[in-house]
């Protein structure tokens, strides 16, 4: 637990971009540049409460690099909300932006609260205040923020409405993860998991695993957490265990997501659920499984305990849901690490296809977006498999690597540097 205090998540983000940067002989110059945010913002944000008192809430909007194209990244709602997290989870959007080959750049932002502990007025009203503060940085041309961590369609769609009264008129281009009815896309709730689950397919032909009777455990039973659940199990595999923040729960017979998603709709945590035996989230990521699905928050997997992972893939739908210290012993423990920025992009890949959609005013059906998806996340997974093979290196360096060259060659072209 000590060890997870002292790590601070912008300086595990840099260090994993050094490490790809003495792998590929990054230039100097354009290596200073990409090691920090391009602009950031801070914000104080007064918001009404039900009881008649104003609170006033912190806010950040971190623009790390938009080389490549406008600024792409989640707004996330979190009591333990830091600068220096939101700092990490814009550099590594712009990583994963690069990865998957879109016209983006990366940004993040955040507003230190407990949604659990506020109204829907409330969390209206501070939706409404982050964009009054943050929306002069905002546009379709220039940042496109998205949900992310306790935000959902709905805080989506309260923002895009303000920021219509910004600007005068609808702009369905600005934020992505929207409801269906005013620009959303189809696809878009599920689509980190169904990413991810193309990543897992393809990580399971690399190593000849079949997906059928496969068995596998998920930290985190969020909107991630629970659809990929749902599409592994479809394919064939066995879930044996799943946490949520309140504890775990564990059936070697196997768990159907479905009722455990509705166990914890009613009741507020997967927790209890009948036939099932309690599991701490330590215990969990311990387990004997096939495949391991962090899809928590961050440095979950650490120097500490990664000797003691037994999955043979662990697939990262969280953000830095491994430490760099536990990358290197998961590598030479042959542990097949799935790295986030690659993992669970199929969210920011189909914000981008919801932002051309916008933009072009014509939308596509549920099949077209996900063969799209499927594409794209297949030929990222094997992008990144031949760079690995080519500079001898983990997946995630791996990743860097091609992302990184990919912004580098934008930065020059561009006379940046």
């Amino acid at each position: 637990m000590a060890e997870k205090q002292k790590l601070n998540p912008f300086q595990i983000a840099q260090q994993q971009l050094d490490r790809a940067a003495e792998v590929m002989k990054l230039d100097p110059g354009i290596h200073a540049i990409l090691r920090e945010p391009m602009r950031e913002l801070h914000v104080s944000i007064p918001v009404r409460m039900d009881d008649g008192t104003i609170r006033v809430f912190k806010g950040f909007r971190v623009q790390y690099n938009d080389a490549r194209g406008p600024c792409k990244g989640g707004i996330r709602f979190h009591p333990e909300e830091t600068i220096d997290t939101v700092r990490a989870l814009a550099a590594w959007m712009t990583w994963k932006t690069a990865l998957m080959d879109l016209p983006l750049g990366g940004g993040k932002g955040g507003i230190i609260c407990n949604p659990k502990e506020m109204s829907m007025g409330e969390l209206e009203r501070l939706s409404r205040g982050y964009v009054d503060q943050v929306g002069r940085i905002l546009g379709p041309e220039k940042d496109i923020p998205a949900p992310d961590v306790y935000t959902n369609p709905q805080v989506m769609a309260w923002m895009a409405d303000e920021y219509a009264k910004l600007r005068g008129y609808y702009v369905p281009g600005v934020v992505t993860g929207k409801p269906l009815p005013i620009g959303g896309s189809e696809g878009r709730d599920s689509a980190t998991a169904k990413g991810a689950f193309y990543t897992i397919r393809e990580a399971a032909k690399k190593l000849k695993l079949s997906l059928h009777n496969a068995t596998f455990a998920v930290q985190g039973y969020g909107n991630a957490g629970r659809f990929i659940a749902r599409f592994l199990h479809d394919a064939g595999a066995k879930l044996v265990a799943v946490s949520d923040s309140r504890g775990g729960i564990i059936n070697r017979a196997g768990l159907d997501p479905q009722a455990v998603e509705k166990h914890k709709r009613e009741t507020g945590s997967v927790v209890d659920f009948p036939g099932a035996t309690s599991i701490s989230n330590p215990e969990l990521l311990e387990l004997d499984v096939d495949i391991l699905c962090p899809a928590a928050l961050e440095n979950q997997i650490t120097g500490e305990n990664a000797g003691r992972i037994q999955a043979k893939i662990v697939a990262e739908l969280a953000n830095g849901p491994t430490t760099p210290q536990a990358d290197l012993i998961l590598h030479e423990r042959g542990v097949f690490v799935i790295p986030d920025f690659l993992c669970n992009a199929g969210g920011v890949t189909v914000s981008y296809f919801e932002w051309v959609q916008n933009l072009s005013n014509f939308y596509w059906d549920l099949s077209h977006v996900q063969a799209l998806l499927d594409k794209t996340m297949t030929q990222s997974f094997w992008e990144v498999e031949r760079a690995a093979d080519k500079y001898r290196v983990d997946p995630r360096t791996a990743a860097y690597v091609v992302a990184v060259s990919r912004v580098a060659e934008a930065i020059r072209l561009r006379g940046i540097a």
